[in-house]
């Protein structure tokens, strides 16, 4: 496999100490590409660890054998030296005073993708959101969900309890409370199958997850964090009052849906304040309305001038602040917070069940597509846990609008917040980079949640990517991981610095293309789906979920074997986005968006008493907003 490295180097730079009488090293692997480093390096290296050239006989021959004879150092090094472990935050591990998860099953305990932050249980996990060294949680190990097809004729309910509980200790939750958490959280969707899977055309079914209090595929996560936070809270405070309670500060960014569906899932619980960050004038109508008419008195909204990514920036330079957090006790409910991503798994099983009821041809283990749209790279994540526990997927299909980072990810290996000139030139609609963008690089579109040019959750995968490529030199999993988060932070450092990192080894962009695929659908592309649904199967989709269609009839296409079942999201009802299902249906005769697509809760909305407020493009700013409505909030409760 190792021909197949375009060009880069695998980086045998050493560090040696003396500790016992034994050598320790690190070897941190650079996994980017790279220019390639010649043999005589090498050869240094073995003669100061005492190696003959005969165990490494390519040493001072070409530049790509340099390569192989780094794996083989590697290797040699692991048998005759101690790895010495990282110590977390910078600490030695005698100093760490992070109180580590004592459960013995690694999907239990959590690390950051960064590699700094280790040996977290699930509570402080999702409790601390983000990792002090800016990484994201994931958990240490993805279990297998062993016999998986005795779930098939469960609840939704029954089978998140199923799936949660591969990644929850009965130690942290015990199950009798776990089922609770996980029965209120779903009580309060609208459909009995809380996510049902609807039959459109040929081999194409939709997964409706809007059935929620907010009409938005969040509610499935967020009606679980909310109930989640308050557990945990009510068990910290148990016995105490007044400044001795926890009270926890909740602070999200949001493109739109997360806005209203955290706060539905937070709005009057005890001990908690969230502030939800969206941009000016880049959420739609119903959604602002569905943010700002809450009035309850935990409850704020901020108005930040900008983009989202404007708003995740501060929402983690505010994570990454020890004053701030010292404060104010944040916590996340953004799907940086790794609940948010477990909670999703659980309906790609649910879909999954569902199609072998529906589909006489299908059976259980046959393999089936799921087609994705995608902006912060959360909820296609959850897709990549389900097939990495055992579900039969062919294939995670990412479906991106004209802000279209990740698509030219998948088709290049570099990731670019803006095309690079190459990409620029290119005239098939299908590639070419968004026009009309703002300074920033994003472009406002038909379909508002996914006008993102940083996916946080991408990180994530980009752990796991780099992890099963360490894991080729064959170390033990300790050095592994480490490799893997040293990595990933040198890659998002190149991101933040550079505003770009890669090409990735051809490795790596091979792994995430066998399980992924890409396309990119423009406005007009949405329009056109929208349209053409509704003519031939009287269905109305948001432009959210026509990005998927649109997706998915391309992979549909593709597909081998023919006839693949394909499913896609649907992550939002139509009426959130109006103006872009009007605009696609003007011209159909006897279509009324009132009698068709409203829903009741939508009458008047629009005219309900608002609270909002507006705060500078600054996260200095956001801070000390939330650091003032905080202390007028406490007051109040005394």
């Amino acid at each position: 496999m190792w021909r197949n490295r375009q060009r880069g180097y695998l980086a045998g730079r050493a560090t040696l100490a003396q500790a016992d009488g034994r050598k320790t090293m690190t070897l941190p692997r650079q996994l980017v590409a790279a220019p390639p480093r010649s043999g005589m390096c090498c050869r240094s290296m073995t003669g100061e660890m005492g190696m003959s050239n005969e165990e490494f006989p390519h040493v001072g021959q070409s530049r790509q054998s340099s390569v192989m004879l780094d794996l083989k150092l590697a290797k040699v090094l692991s048998k005759s030296t101690k790895i010495t472990p990282m110590a977390t935050n910078g600490k030695s591990a005698a100093a760490e005073a992070q109180p580590e998860a004592t459960t013995g099953n690694p999907s239990h305990r959590y690390l950051s993708t960064r590699g700094e932050d280790s040996g977290f249980t699930f509570e402080q996990a999702v409790l601390k959101g983000l990792a002090s060294d800016g990484g994201l949680f994931i958990p240490e190990a993805i279990p297998a969900a062993a016999g998986w097809q005795a779930w098939k004729d469960l609840s939704f309910a029954d089978l998140a309890y199923e799936v949660l509980s591969l990644y929850i200790s009965p130690d942290e939750i015990p199950p009798a409370d776990l089922r609770d958490i996980v029965r209120r959280s779903y009580a309060t969707f609208r459909h009995a199958d809380t996510t049902p899977l609807v039959h459109l055309e040929g081999s194409h079914y939709l997964l409706e997850l809007f059935h929620g209090p907010t009409f938005a595929f969040k509610d499935v996560a967020l009606q679980f964090v909310g109930n989640l936070f308050e557990y945990f809270l009510v068990r910290k405070n148990e016995g105490k009052t007044g400044k001795d309670r926890h009270h926890l500060t909740v602070v999200g960014a949001t493109s739109g849906d997360t806005g209203s569906a955290a706060i539905y899932g937070l709005r009057g619980k005890k001990d908690v304040s969230v502030f939800i960050m969206f941009p000016t004038g880049r959420v739609s109508p119903v959604q602002e309305a569905q943010m700002t008419t809450v009035l309850d008195a935990n409850v704020h909204n901020l108005s930040v001038g900008g983009t989202f990514d404007d708003c995740q920036d501060h929402l983690k330079a505010l994570f990454a602040d020890p004053d701030t957090n010292a404060a104010l006790n944040l916590g996340a409910v953004n799907s940086i917070n790794w609940s948010r991503i477990l909670a999703q798994i659980v309906y790609y099983f649910h879909a999954y069940f569902s199609l072998a009821k529906q589909s006489p041809g299908f059976t259980l283990g046959d393999k089936v597509r799921f087609v994705v749209p995608t902006g912060n790279f959360g909820d296609i994540l959850a897709g990549y846990f389900a097939q990495r526990m055992g579900l039969p997927v062919d294939k995670l299909v990412i479906a991106t609008n004209e802000n279209d980072i990740l698509d030219r990810f998948w088709k290049t290996g570099t990731y670019e917040k803006h095309a690079s000139p190459d990409v620029a030139s290119d005239k098939d609609a299908a590639t070419a980079p968004a026009v009309g963008a703002d300074p920033s690089g994003v472009k406002e579109t038909l379909s508002p949640a996914m006008d993102i040019l940083v996916s946080s959750n991408f990180e994530r995968l980009l752990w796991f990517l780099a992890y099963e490529f360490a894991a080729t030199a064959g170390m033990d999993d300790e050095w592994n991981k480490r490799q893997a988060g040293q990595e990933v932070a040198g890659w998002l450092r190149s991101l933040k610095e550079a505003g770009s990192f890669g090409p990735v080894y051809q490795d790596v962009l091979a792994a995430a293309q066998r399980d992924f695929e890409s396309e990119r659908v423009t406005d007009a592309e949405t329009l056109d789906t929208i349209a053409a649904f509704y003519r031939r199967v009287g269905h109305v989709l948001d432009p959210h979920t026509a990005v998927g269609a649109a997706a998915t009839q391309r992979s549909v296409a593709r597909a081998v074997p023919a006839g693949i079942p394909h499913i896609s999201l649907s992550t939002a009802h139509p009426a959130k986005f109006s103006g872009a299902v009007e605009k696609a249906l003007a011209r159909e005769t006897g279509f009324d968006f009132a009698a068709q697509v409203l829903p009741e809760e939508f009458v008047g909305l629009e005219t309900r008493e608002r609270r909002v407020a507006t705060v500078e493009n600054d996260w200095r700013k956001v801070r000390e907003h939330v650091k003032a409505q905080v202390e007028k909030e406490l007051a109040e409760q005394q």
